[in-house]
């Protein structure tokens, strides 16, 4: 189904991708995750109605009003740009028009990602290049450290992932890779074009 479809079905504007680059160093463009490759992805990876996914980088809300919409789960998308934290929380009136049940799931945080403070219930955690390994390293610290204080099982979804976000999750925490998603008609011509979950349960 087309981009425009899903944004019709949710009652919101996401297709629109940023124009040139952000101009810190640790900090990508927002671009949002293709609706075929959630398809995708949710094809073999399943999300529960007791989940919390935390989306960092969020952009417009793209990924948050999917998994809302088809898994109920509750989803907080963590957004440093002012800008697009408004158009996301525009985009949340206009999906309560056709969900108002689901006011107490669908919540935003206007902060950066290092200050987002995790929640006992937050259990997946999902990426989308946003940003530089070091914050990366920081965010996923601020997870350990939580699971430290509740221990759960928690789930790193990683999208287009750079490399150096594999070898730290790999190399220097207790996450292991447990599933791998790769885009068919991508993935042939860019290795990057896949999802990668990484699991980490006490």
């Amino acid at each position: 189904m087309t981009e425009w479809y899903y944004d019709e079905l949710l009652n919101i504007e996401t297709e629109e991708i940023q124009e040139g680059f952000h101009k810190s160093f640790h900090y990508h463009r927002y671009e949002p995750t293709p609706y075929s490759a959630l398809e995708t992805l949710f094809q073999s990876y399943r999300l529960q109605a007791e989940d919390h996914v935390v989306d960092f980088g969020c952009g417009k809300g793209r990924l948050n009003f999917y998994i809302n919409y088809w898994f109920h789960a509750t989803v907080i998308g963590v957004e440093m740009n002012e800008e697009f934290y408004n158009e996301a929380m525009e985009n949340r009136e206009g999906y309560l028009e056709i969900r108002p049940e689901r006011e107490n799931q669908i919540q935003f945080e206007h902060c950066l990602a290092q200050d987002y403070k995790i929640q006992p219930k937050d259990n997946r955690f999902y990426f989308f290049n946003p940003f530089s390994i070091q914050i990366f390293m920081n965010v996923i610290n601020n997870i350990l450290r939580s699971i430290e204080e509740h221990n759960r099982e928690v789930d790193v979804i990683l999208y287009y992932s750079s490399e150096d976000y594999m070898y730290f999750l790999e190399n220097q925490t207790a996450f292991e890779l447990i599933h791998e998603v790769t885009l068919p008609g991508e993935y042939e011509s860019n290795a990057f074009e896949k999802f990668l979950v990484y699991r980490l349960s006490y």
